[in-house]
């Protein structure tokens, strides 16, 4: 299934689409925040998902821009949708991040039914936390050591939310 949005349709995620994002991987801007994607994690990773992980392919106009995914927590008490997104250099302050998350947050709320969603990026990656403000998600507290980054030491991760009625 489909979801488009003002610039940028979300489609399943194809075979056909790897090479194309092994290459997004290993551009410095984008294996900074996403090291260690290469084909055979792509694959894992993307490609075949755990089955609460749904990915998609961000293109504009047919071309691939990047990958956006979901993954839901349906437990009843806890029940909420978690983000991510990586989008070709190229496409960087374009707006296509915007339009996507904002595509997909629209379509987990209103058709998949959450009332909140989570986004957690690089606590020093002030692009993306800009980017994901202008959708409406806020900052809610750093995760100390969060991540390992591709120098191979951990970093901060910064935990953002949305709830269903502040999306943009």
């Amino acid at each position: 299934m489909s979801v488009s949005g003002d610039r940028v349709v979300l489609r399943p995620l194809q075979v056909i689409d790897v090479d194309a994002l092994e290459k997004m991987f290993a551009e410095p801007a984008v294996a900074r925040w996403w090291p260690r994607f290469d084909r055979q994690k792509i694959e894992a990773e993307l490609l075949h998902p755990d089955e609460d992980t749904t990915v998609y392919a961000i293109t504009v106009d047919d071309e691939l821009a990047g990958v956006i995914q979901s993954c839901e927590d349906d437990e009843p008490d806890y029940r909420h949708a978690g983000l991510d997104i990586a989008v070709a250099t190229r496409w960087h302050g374009t707006g296509v991040a915007v339009d996507a998350l904002r595509t997909l947050a629209r379509h987990l709320v209103k058709v998949q039914g959450h009332h909140r969603l989570t986004i957690d990026p690089a606590a020093d990656n002030s692009r993306a936390i800009a980017c994901y403000e202008k959708v409406g998600f806020r900052a809610v507290g750093v995760m100390r050591r969060y991540e390992r980054g591709a120098d191979g030491t951990f970093h901060d991760g910064l935990l953002m939310d949305m709830l269903a009625d502040e999306l943009e």
